[in-house]
């Protein structure tokens, strides 16, 4: 089996052991000041994959990343990271990671060279053809992985495969292919510094990308966040004063009226309509504020 791109030794760090601490801190930001770049080369195909979640989010399908170690780790991450910022149901986006998630925390040996174990997995979540699944191996080689896609592909779900080496075998498994060559890492083999930078870049481009497509942002602000904590109800009261002209006090007293939907308690204000109609017009929008609103 050929070395991969990732696998192999970067000549800027073959002496990384004999340098100052600063000198490495240096020769990591200069290298991690590539990872942007490969990105930007497939930002083509990136849309294509953004396009390709959207249409199935809105026909009711789900978003499923499949990968072991630190590919893994960032799908359960950015999966965890939408019903807050996005206020979608957790099964809207799924993260699962070779091993289980006894796997976040502890390498789980040989998990990612059983095709089945990913089978299985995606039965238990109850994968169908409506669906879409992300397949993250930055070798694009992992078993795990291939074997996910194959089986994604066999019902009829769409296939995204996302790899840091050119010309992997997940390419033949994957409708859309994402292949950000980073290079060789500063320690060689080490994928979870560039590579994982730029599958965690990736990933944000994904499910932002879609979820503004879907309507749930208006502009660059969150209109559809679940007020969780105390920092996200300060800024639903924010968003609804800044975007209706009222006090943050008056918004506040809205969003109560609104059950704490920001973007009803918006429409209501603007429309000077009740709850309701506000609900009636964003659902007749397709969840659209800027045409709920009229604009």
């Amino acid at each position: 089996m050929s070395i991969t791109t990732t696998e192999s030794s970067n000549p800027a760090s073959e002496r990384i052991d004999t340098f100052s601490t600063l000198e490495i801190v240096r020769l990591m930001n200069a290298e991690d000041s590539t990872v942007p770049v490969a990105i930007a080369r497939v930002a083509t195909e990136i849309a294509k994959a953004i396009d390709v979640i959207a249409d199935r989010w809105r026909t009711g399908g789900r978003l499923i990343y499949l990968g072991a170690g630190t590919s893994g780790r960032l799908g359960v991450l950015d999966a965890s990271e939408c019903p807050p910022t996005f206020s979608t149901p957790p099964e809207q986006v799924i993260g699962l990671i070779a091993g289980g998630y006894t796997a976040l925390t502890r390498a789980v040996e040989g998990a990612e060279d059983h095709p089945e174990f990913a089978v299985a997995d995606l039965q238990r979540v109850q994968l169908n053809g409506g669906d879409v699944v992300v397949g993250i191996a930055t070798s694009g080689r992992t078993p795990y992985v291939i074997g996910g896609l194959e089986y994604a592909r066999s019902l009829g779900a769409a296939t995204i495969g996302l790899a840091c080496n050119d010309g992997s075998p997940l390419i033949a498994v994957s409708d859309v292919m994402l292949t950000p060559v980073v290079g060789p890492e500063v320690i060689s083999g080490s994928t979870r510094l560039k590579a994982g930078t730029a599958t965690k870049l990736i990933l944000n481009m994904l499910t932002t990308g879609a979820m503004v497509r879907l309507g749930k942002t208006y502009g660059n602000l969150m209109v559809d966040l679940r007020a969780t904590n105390v920092k996200l109800v300060a800024r639903t009261r924010r968003i609804v004063s800044k975007l209706t002209g009222i006090s943050e006090a008056d918004a506040e007293t809205e969003l109560a009226r609104c059950q704490g939907e920001l973007k009803t308690a918006i429409v209501t204000v603007r429309r000077k309509v009740a709850p309701e109609m506000a609900r009636q017009l964003l659902n007749d929008a397709g969840g659209q504020l800027r045409v709920a609103l009229g604009e």
